[in-house]
Order: C-alpha cells, then structure tokens, then sequence
C-alpha cells in the first residue's frame, strides 16, 4: 500500500477549509441573508424572460423581418382575431352583413389601439385567403409593435375587449404574439407544477438512500439555495440581454438534481469520517480535502460542457449556457460552503430519524439497497457485492458485451439518420390552447400556406421598372406557386417587398430550396428574404457554423480534464467516445417520438414531423455534461484502487461495487427531477425533460455498468499508460480527487474502509 501522506496545513486547501469551517453559524447566517436577497431580485423574473430567440440575430432573415417591420408594418402581422359566424348566422356566413358590420366595428376599434398598427381584414380586402373555404369564419390582422415583452403587455390589455362572443360572431385570438403569451404562461404554470412533482419524489428518495431524514434534507437546501440564486443571476441578465423562459426548467432541473448529486458525496464522506472516529470539525475538514475537491472538479467540467452553447449565436442556447453555468457553479458552492457549516453544527446529528429501521426487518435489493449500505457509515466489502459480481461476469465476456452494448446503443440511435429540422409554432402548446386552435383551424380551412411564404425586401430601388423585372425573374424560378406585390413604401422611399408563395409545405425542402434560388437572383440593388423558411436556413447555415468550435471546446476540455485527473492517455479518449455513445439512445429516441409521432397520445403532444434545429445542440450539452459528472465518480474510483493495488482487473471490479448503486441512486434521483420536467404540457420542454432522463440513466445503468468495464478489461493496463513528457507533466500539474490524509485505525476486521472511496456523481 502506498505511504499515507500527512494532511496538508497550509496552501490553498488549508485556507479554504478554514474559511468554511471557522464560523459556521456566521456562514449559514449569510446564507440566509443572501437567499432571502435572491428571492427578492430573482421574484418575477419569467415574466421579463422571452419565448423567442430561436434565430440567428445577425441573418438575412432576422435583418429583413425587422426592416419590413419598420417599414411595412402590416407585411408582417402576429396578431390575428378569427372571427366565426355564429349558428344564427344563415349560408351567408362571414358575407352576413351583419356579420361584416361587426366585424368592421372590430376592425376599426383595434386599429384605434395604443401599439397596434397596420390592422386589415378580409371585409375590407375581400382577399380569398383570409377567407375560410367554407365561408364560416375570417381574419382581423395586425401588427403589435415592441419586443416580445411590450407585445404581450399590449396583447394582454386589449385581449379583454375582443376575445368572446360579439353580437353574431364569436372571435378567438391567435398569431404569434398570442402564441409567445400562451407559451410563456403554460411553462410558468408547468415548472410549479413539476417542482410540486419533483421535491417530495425526491425526498422520499434520498430517505431511501441516506436512511437518515436529516439528511436527506441537507441536498434539498443545497438545490434550493442555488435554484434561487441562478434565479437573481437570470434576472440581472434579463436587463442587459434576452433570455429564454425555457432556461427556467434547467436551473430547476439541474439545480435540484447537481446539489443533490454534490450533497450526496459530501454528506456520505462525512458521515464515514464520523464512523472512522474523527470530530465534526475535522471530519468536514478531510471531506473538503478530498470529496469536496471532486465536486469541484467536476463541476467545472460539467460548466464547460454547458458554456459551449454560449458559441451559438441564437440568444434560446446562450440562455441556457448563462442558467447552465450559474446554477452548476451555485450548486457546487452551496455545496462546498453552506454544506460543510451544516454539517458541523449538525455532528452527529446527520445520523438523526434514521428511518431505515421501518425496512429492515424485510430484505433490501437492488440499486437503492447498494446505495443505502453505500452511503451509510461502517459500509463493509458486502457492500455492493452485486455490483462486483456484475463487473466481473461483464469482464469474463468483454468482447460480448462490448460489442453488443455498443451494437445495441448504435441501433437505439438509428432513427436520428431521418432527423428533419424545423421551427417552433403553435403546435407547442396543446391542442386546447386557444393560440393553438386558432392556428390549427387557419391550417385546415384557409387556402394556401398561411405563414409559410417568402417575403423579398428590395431596397435601394431606382424606379418601377426594376421591380417589374425582379419580379419576372423571380416567377421564373423552379417552385414558385404566386408571386404578389411589389408593394412599395410610397414615393419618398426606395423600399418595396414581394410576397411569394412556394409549393409545398411552408418550411418544406422546396420551400428551403426556393430560399436559396432567391438569394442567388442579382436584379441590381439590394434584396433580403424573410419567413419561416428563411429563418430555418439561416439557423442551420449558424449552427453548422458554430458546432465544430463547441464540439471542439467540449471534447478538448474533457480530454484534459479526464488526463489531468487520472494521467492516462487512453482514459480521455475513452471517456469522450463512451460519454458521445451514452446519448445515442436520447436522440433515436426524440426522432421515434417527437418527430415521428410515436406515443404522441400517450404523451399529449403534437407532432409537427419535425425536430427544432437548437434542441439537439441543447440536449447534447447538457446530457454530456451529465455523463461526464457519473464518469468522473467511476473513473476517480477505480484509478485510487489500481494506485493502491496495481491490481487493473480488481480496481475495476472495486470501484464499479463501491460506486456502481450511488451512481445509479444519483441517476434515477435527477431522472425523476426531469421527468418532472417532462410532464410539460409545452412540446420542446417536454422532449427535453424525458430526452434528458433516458440519457442519465442508459449512462448509468448501461455505459457504466456494462460498457466501462468491458472495454477497461479490452484496454488492459494499457488503460493507464501515458509517455513519458505527459506523465512527468501529471505528475507536476495532476489532479487528484484528494490526498490520503492520517485518519485514526479502523478495526482490523474491516481494512477494506482503510481508504474510502470519495467522488460526485
């Protein structure tokens, strides 16, 4: 056994664990302090947060939609109030002329409102396409002026006035604008909701795996307290930039679940300390040294993979790097400081309403029986002997289940090859949404393509006769269905725009294709193209642009990480590929549902045959930073057992027994939290709370107990080789998950807790 090392008195690590531990009353007081001014700052902040920011600010679309709005206000309306006739309307419908006069009456009080600008409708167009085909129901359409949030101001004072019946006529709201409120509204109602879910499954949980009420209560505070603060963080940012109200549901999921994996580790390294015979003071002082570095170090990796969305130039993901990075770092600091305070002022008292007694009288299996023995003190070798067992069969046919475990992930995978990309619209919310309805019955029943057509900003324009020519080009090209316009700003202006309707549907590959054959047109002066297809050219054309650098920022950042904690070459390499292969089954997954409709009924949602560009790239960093943070734990586990042994085979069996049930407590622990998530009523959010959980648990019960051992035992000692400049460099900058530190002896009939095992989950 390698030479035990005395602890360290000084440097960095002596500091930082006299800072926690020195006053932690103080401490805990400033917490409550801080807290307390957290919920006062962060109070509101969803409804400063924005349903937008799924495109590219700097694209031709984004530039073409706002010039045509300051220009042509009523070419781009997010407003529509349909208006249906009623049953005592006879065959002539929305031509009744009672109907047309009270929908004239309508026409002319919205034009009237503060903020609303460019209304028209079809009694006073007559244009066919704000018409239903069976001549029951019409549009009212306008522009509300203002960024997202003044929009909904505006919708939600006028809303009252025209929602309802109206003499003949009944008229519901829909249109963007109205979409973005619903959206908004609905994940608010939804993330109460799953937080109501989440905290007593959760509890109920960490009884089960802590024994101890107390306890159990501790992860809970910790995911709390950074849940509350990232809160404040988003809210000061809400005044400098635009952040996604979906970001919400990752801090709460993220929050809860990362404290609860940081918590774990810390308060079972305690507890063990406590057994091992030490005081609080310095039982908290050997946890810092050593779980407490880990929780660190993985929490910086799991930030790294969560900032590589802050590369994407589309303010949805960067809102989610911002919520990401805060709340993992809150979480390790609530950890790490408030944690260490509680434990000190608790003692013994950790171990207090050990409800485990209400069980034992019967026989406890399976995960959470491993993770209970794991995570209480005095655990004995018999802990997680199933798990050991599982690591050596697995290891006695390696080839098998390497190659079928892997064989099995690629085929769970198969279905993303079909992936098609899209864009958000109403068919997020429900299908009793009113905006959801109203657009639902504009798809069904008017003519043409509503909201899928092309509209062409000409700048720049010297005369009429340019336009006419453009125009002509522009009907020459392969696709084009109707070509309307040009209509142009008046005498004073050089501006003008075409709307052009594409075959297909409205974001359909023809409708893409068209995009393109637009931009290529050169008449002369300046054009740009706006619409749903144009924005979904221009977020995959950023996104492909922007996913090599995060990829490469995440991949080298891991491989680093990995080397600088375990020294070895191959570890990294095998950590990227085994992390990259654990989310194949997520993303099979969210095609066989979400775009093909599987279990649409099931789940309540609708599918639009499409995946949101941005969801992969989201799901993908948050899902490998989860990875990583199990692969850490097992990786720091079985590397203490082969520096203690020399012994390859048995370090791998050790550490997956020893680590294998927490691991999967953790997992199923933060799977429950995101299915919690899950339970949204909003598609996108519901897609990525159980695209979310499928991936940390076929991590933690696949790739890590089957797929790590299996290639470890392939790999052989070879595992841990590195050349000579690489070690040497280890040697002086490496990372460790702590120093062996002096403890008192153990009892000579249980030498296996002479060194326990510390790590995150």
């Amino acid at each position: 056994m390698s030479e035990v090392k005395k602890p360290p008195s000084s440097g960095e690590s002596g500091r930082w664990t006299r800072f926690v531990t020195a006053r932690p009353r103080l401490s805990l007081l400033l917490a409550l302090v801080v807290t307390a001014l957290a919920v006062f700052v962060g109070g509101g902040v969803a409804e400063r947060m924005s349903s937008g920011g799924w495109e590219d600010p700097d694209a031709q679309s984004t530039y073409a939609a706002a010039a045509l709005e300051r220009e042509f206000p009523a070419s781009q309306p997010n407003l529509l109030l349909l208006v249906d006739a009623g049953p005592g309307v006879g065959a002539a419908g929305v031509d009744d002329p009672a109907v047309a006069a009270e929908a004239e009456r309508l026409t002319a009080l919205l034009a009237g409102e503060k903020g609303v600008v460019g209304v028209g409708s079809y009694w006073r167009t007559q244009l066919p396409a704000l018409r239903s085909e069976d001549g029951r129901q019409a549009l009212i359409a306008a522009r509300v002026l203002g960024d997202q949030k003044t929009a909904t101001e505006v919708l939600d004072r006028i809303t009252p006035r025209y929602r309802g019946e109206h003499g003949p006529v009944r008229v519901s709201l829909g249109g963007p604008v109205a979409v973005q409120a619903e959206v908004t509204t609905t994940i608010q109602e939804d993330l109460l909701r799953a937080e109501l879910i989440a905290l007593p499954v959760t509890l109920v949980l960490l009884v089960l795996v802590f024994g101890s009420a107390v306890a159990a209560l501790l992860p809970l505070g910790v995911g709390i307290v950074a849940i509350l603060g990232t809160n404040a963080v988003l809210r000061g940012l809400t005044e400098f930039t635009e952040v996604s109200v979906f970001a919400q549901n990752l801090t709460t999921a993220l929050g809860l679940g990362l404290a609860i994996d940081y918590a774990l580790f810390i308060v079972r390294r305690f507890r063990e300390e406590l057994a091992a015979g030490q005081d609080p003071a310095g039982a908290v002082g050997t946890t810092l040294r050593t779980a407490g570095r880990t929780v660190l170090f993985s929490a910086l990796t799991v930030a790294v993979a969560l900032s590589a969305m802050a590369f994407f130039p589309m303010s949805f993901l960067r809102s989610f790097a911002y919520a990401g990075v805060a709340v993992v770092l809150l979480a390790a600091a609530a950890a790490l400081v408030l944690l260490p305070a509680a434990l000190i002022l608790l003692g013994e008292r950790v171990n207090s309403l050990d409800l485990r007694r209400l069980w034992r009288r019967g026989r406890t299996s399976g995960a959470t029986a491993d993770a209970t023995a794991d995570a209480t003190p005095g655990a004995t070798a018999e802990t997680g002997r199933g798990w050991g067992r599982a690591a050596a069969l697995v290891m006695r046919r390696a080839p098998l289940f390497a190659a079928a475990t892997t064989a099995g992930l690629l085929l769970l995978g198969l279905p993303f090859l079909g992936v098609k990309f899209g864009t958000v619209d109403d068919r997020q919310l429900p299908k009793t949404a009113e905006s959801h309805v109203v657009q639902q019955q504009i798809r069904d029943g008017f003519p043409g393509s509503p909201g899928g057509g092309l509209t062409v900003l000409a700048e720049g324009v010297a005369g009429p006769a340019e336009l006419t020519a453009y125009r002509e080009r522009l009907a020459g090209l392969p696709g084009v269905v109707r070509i309307d316009g040009p209509v142009s700003a008046g005498p004073e202006t050089k501006y003008a725009y075409f709307s052009v309707v594409a075959k297909g549907e409205g974001v359909g590959p023809q409708a893409q294709d068209l995009v393109d054959e637009v931009r290529k047109v050169d008449p002369g002066f300046r054009t740009s193209v706006a619409g749903q297809a144009a924005r979904l050219v221009d977020t995959k054309a950023a996104i492909a642009d922007a996913l090599p650098t995060a990829l490469a920022l995440v991949a080298l950042a891991t491989l680093l990480l990995v080397f600088l904690l375990t020294g070895s070459l191959l570890i990294p390499l095998q950590a990227v590929l085994l992390n990259a292969l654990s989310l194949t089954a997520m993303f099979g997954a969210v095609v066989w549902v979400f775009q093909e409709g599987n279990l649409s009924g099931l789940l309540s949602f609708t599918s639009t045959g499409d995946i949101e560009t941005t969801l992969p790239v989201l799901m993908f960093c948050i899902a490998f930073g989860l990875s990583m943070d199990y692969g850490v734990f097992l990786i720091s586990r079985i590397k203490e057992e082969y520096d203690r042994t020399g012994d390859h085979e048995g370090a791998v069996r050790t550490g997956l027994a020893r680590t294998g049930g927490l691991i999967t407590a953790a997992a199923l622990i933060l799977a429950v939290v995101m299915v919690a998530i899950g339970t949204s009523r909003v598609t996108n959010t519901k897609m990525l709370g159980l695209g979310i959980a499928l991936a940390v648990l076929m991590d933690a019960m696949v790739v890590r107990s089957l797929l790590v051992p299996a290639v470890m035992k392939l790999t052989g000692k070879a595992t841990w080789w590195a050349p000579g400049p690489l070690r040497r460099l280890h040697e002086r900058f490496g990372l460790s998950e702590g120093e062996p530190v002096a403890r008192p002896a153990l009892p000579e009939t249980r030498p296996e807790e002479e060194k326990v095992p510390v790590g995150t989950a």
